[in-house]
């Protein structure tokens, strides 16, 4: 069990088109929204959908797979590790966040349309 530290696996729908930035050092980051849904019966038995939300990150030649092959609504499993940031806000605030930071993807579902 001393192998498994900080290890996320996740299968879900992009929740809108991912947005890809090239830094001045021309490395690419995708940043993107997964849906995940976890279904269950509630006690009078009837079926409920549970929905959560992860802030998917993604770099270089990964980030380069996701501009090329997904878009909005999309299937995709990916692996990776949870990152924690905070920054400041305008206003003074300070704001954390929780990322997951993707070391794979699997592109699932149909395949697109050729050109």
């Amino acid at each position: 069990m001393g192998t498994i530290k900080n290890h996320v696996q996740l299968i879900g729908n992009i929740g809108q088109d991912p947005i890809i930035t090239t830094l001045e050092s021309g490395k690419k980051v995708a940043r993107f929204s997964l849906a995940t849904n976890e279904h269950y019966k509630n006690a009078k038995g009837e079926k409920q959908t549970e929905t959560s939300w992860h802030t998917i990150v993604a770099w270089g030649r990964t980030a380069d797979i996701i501009e090329k092959y997904t878009s909005k609504g999309k299937e995709v499993g990916v692996v990776g590790k949870l990152k924690s940031r905070s920054y400041e806000t305008k206003d003074g605030q300070t704001q954390y966040v929780i990322e997951v930071v993707v070391d794979d993807i699997l592109l699932m579902g149909a395949k697109p349309d050729k050109d």
